[in-house]
C-alpha cells in the first residue's frame, strides 16, 4: 500500500464514522417518543404471549435476523426466550413463494400465516417503499397485529401504514442501517430490564 493509498483509507474511514455520528446526534430527537411507544407496545406484546414477525430486504433481512436472534437467544441476560422470528430466513418459503406467487408476497404469506391479534409485525425498509415489506404491513394490519416500520428520511409509504414508524434522519441506506441496529439494541436492552428486571 502507497503512503496515498494509506491516506485515502484513513480519510474514508474518518469520513464514514464523522458521518454515522452525525445521523446518531439527530436519532434522539428524531425518534425518543417513538421509541418509547414502541417499548411500550412490545413490552406489552410479550407480557400478553403474543409474538414478533420481522421482514426485510438485504441487509435489513440481516437485521431482522439479528434481532431475532438476540430476543429468542439472549441479549445482555440469561432469561426466558421471546417469541420472534425473522421471515427473510425461511429459504424454502421465500422460494416457494416467490416462484408460485410473487416475490411482493414473500413476507405478506407468511405474516397471512402466522400473525395473531396482537403481535408485533416489523417491517424494516431504508426507504420505506420495498412492495414486499409493504404488502406483508399490510396483511399485518388485516391480521389485527401492531404495525411497525423502521426506516428513514421521511418514511416512506411504511409510515403511513404502520401504527409506530421509526425513520432515521438520513437518505443514506448505509447510515440508516447503522441507525438501526442502535434503536435495535437499545429496544432489546428495554425489554429485557422491563420483562426480566434491571
Amino acid at each position: 500500500m502507497t503512503q496515498k493509498e494509506g491516506s485515502s483509507s484513513r480519510q474514508t474511514l474518518a469520513r464514514t464514522i464523522a458521518e454515522s455520528m452525525a445521523v446518531k446526534e439527530r436519532l434522539f430527537e428524531a425518534c425518543s417518543s417513538v421509541f418509547e411507544q414502541l417499548v411500550e407496545a412490545t413490552v406489552s406484546a410479550f407480557s400478553r404471549g403474543n409474538k414478533m414477525l420481522l421482514c426485510g430486504n438485504g441487509g435489513s433481512a440481516c437485521d431482522a435476523q439479528h434481532v431475532a436472534g438476540e430476543l429468542v437467544g439472549r441479549f445482555l441476560k440469561d432469561r426466558h426466550p421471546l417469541p420472534a422470528i425473522a421471515l427473510s430466513a425461511a429459504d424454502s418459503i421465500l422460494t416457494c413463494v416467490g416462484n408460485d406467487y410473487s416475490f411482493a408476497d414473500v413476507f405478506a404469506r407468511q405474516v397471512q400465516a402466522l400473525a395473531q391479534p396482537g403481535d408485533i409485525v416489523v417491517g424494516i425498509s431504508t426507504s420505506g417503499n420495498s412492495p414486499n415489506v409493504i404488502r406483508a404491513i399490510e396483511v399485518a394490519r388485516h391480521c389485527q397485529a401492531v404495525c411497525v416500520g423502521f426506516t428513514g428520511a421521511d418514511g416512506g409509504k411504511l409510515r403511513e401504514i404502520t401504527d409506530i414508524c421509526l425513520c432515521v434522519p438520513s437518505q443514506v441506506t448505509a447510515r440508516i442501517q447503522e441507525a438501526h441496529i442502535t434503536l435495535w439494541h437499545a429496544l432489546c436492552e428495554e425489554i429485557e430490564n422491563r420483562l426480566f428486571g434491571s
